[in-house]
């Protein structure tokens, strides 16, 4: 394998692994930000012995082998200067070599769990929590990070060093907490799970367009919350919302990894087991009454595609009426563009151009790139396939994600007369 096909295969293995890594990680240490710096060392470690020894078998025990060992390597050395890491050795649990073996035993997934609960402590702010878990359960950088909060990478990384420190500093439990300590931070912990499924429904940035894996851990970790607090009806609206849309995961990209889109989908494909859970769940969320939560209204909208045999047979009507609800329970500028791709379908391109240029406005829209991505849509159906170009290219200079962008610039080819 050449050296740059082993980066790439090493990258896409740290994107699958590093969560549950710092997770086990943090288990042991119970200081999120070192578990951090353990993993990274690992990764390091591995970028420089895999070109010549070769990607391992199970590499995720691999990083994790060599981050332990890392880990009592530096509790040994820095004991005497550090008293952390004194208190740390001298612990029963985390003595010797074996012990830490046992520690590390157990299911991944609880690890995940707990480190999204521990991140989810109300000392951090809404804005450190998110920024944080992006980082340690998604994988994203700094910059990719800055970019979905709209700020600076400086700011950002700021954010996230402080908020390591704090978790620290307040001795925060690596636990899933119960009671009312447990209900205060759901609210939080379902954004966050929300927000890593949609890191693996549409990658951020990278050679592919979806992240399956994060994805199928989001769903199981929704799952799990709804089991432990099944009168919640946004945790069921959640899980309503990740099964129908892991229905189509395997129908947005073709053989080759391209994109499809919604709308070209072979409908066909879509896993009716999924379909079918997350509708039971979503009618679990609305036996609670009115009025709906975001998550249980986002799952209402998938309802509606995954009920349509087909394209055409889309209640469009109901979806634009959806996020008008949603827009009363989560404002937000993205939700108005979702809801303006509604109405354009319910009743014409040239309504929805209206919202959509009236949304240009917003500041916070500059720089996301499905805002000219739906403008260049419209346009096309409005047969003005010289501004659409240009809009389906902005769209393409601004995202990340090289599968998209390929996809930007081929309906950008498509707008120019042959």
């Amino acid at each position: 394998m050449a050296m740059s096909g082993t980066k790439r295969t090493i990258d896409a293995i740290w994107r699958i692994e590093s969560a549950q890594l710092i997770a086990g990680l943090t288990r042991m240490v119970r200081d999120v930000g070192l578990a951090e710096d353990l993993a990274q060392d690992a990764l390091v470690i591995a970028l420089e012995r895999w070109p010549d020894t070769g990607i391992p078998d199970n590499p995720g025990a691999w990083l994790m082998t060599t981050a332990k060992r890392r880990a009592i390597d530096m509790m040994r050395r820095n004991k005497l200067r550090d008293q952390k890491y004194e208190e740390l050795a001298r612990s029963s649990d985390l003595y010797t070599e074996h012990v830490l073996d046992e520690n590390l035993d157990g299911e991944f997934g609880d690890d995940l769990l707990r480190l999204i609960f521990m991140t989810c402590h109300p000392v951090l702010s809404r804005d450190a929590r998110v920024a944080l878990t992006l980082r340690l359960l998604c994988g994203l950088s700094t910059d990719e990070i800055a970019r979905a909060f709209l700020a600076a990478e400086s700011t950002i990384a700021q954010r996230i060093v402080r908020a390591k420190r704090t978790l620290n500093a307040e001795k925060v439990p690596f636990e899933v907490p119960t009671g009312p300590a447990l209900k205060d931070r759901l609210s939080s912990v379902l954004e966050i799970i929300y927000l890593m499924f949609n890191e693996g429904y549409s990658a951020t940035s990278g050679e592919q367009l979806i992240r399956p894996i994060l994805c199928q851990e989001a769903l199981r970790l929704a799952r799990v919350l709804a089991a432990m607090v099944p009168q919640e009806p946004e945790v069921h609206g959640l899980v309503a919302l990740l099964e129908i849309q892991s229905s189509r995961l395997k129908t947005r990209v073709g053989p080759d990894g391209e994109t499809i889109l919604l709308m070209d989908q072979n409908r066909a494909l879509w896993d009716q087991l999924l379909i079918r859970r997350g509708l039971a769940a979503l009618e679990r969320s609305q036996k609670f009454g009115h009025p709906y939560g975001p998550y249980t209204l986002q799952a209402a909208i998938s309802a509606c595609h995954a009920q349509a045999r087909t394209p055409s047979e889309t209640d469009w009507t109901r979806i634009a009426a959806l996020y008008e609800a949603l827009l009363g329970s989560m404002p937000s500028p993205i939700v108005e563009l979702n809801r303006a791709v509604a109405i354009a379908m319910a009743f014409g391109p040239a309504f929805g151009l209206q919202l959509v240029d009236e949304l240009r406005k917003q500041s916070m829209l500059k720089d996301y790139h499905l805002l000219p991505s739906v403008r260049g849509d419209l346009l096309y159906k409005l047969e003005r396939f010289e501004e659409a170009r240009e809009e389906f290219e902005r769209a393409a200079s601004l995202t990340r994600n090289e599968r998209e962008r390929e996809l930007l610039l081929k309906r950008a080819d498509n707008c120019i007369p042959k």
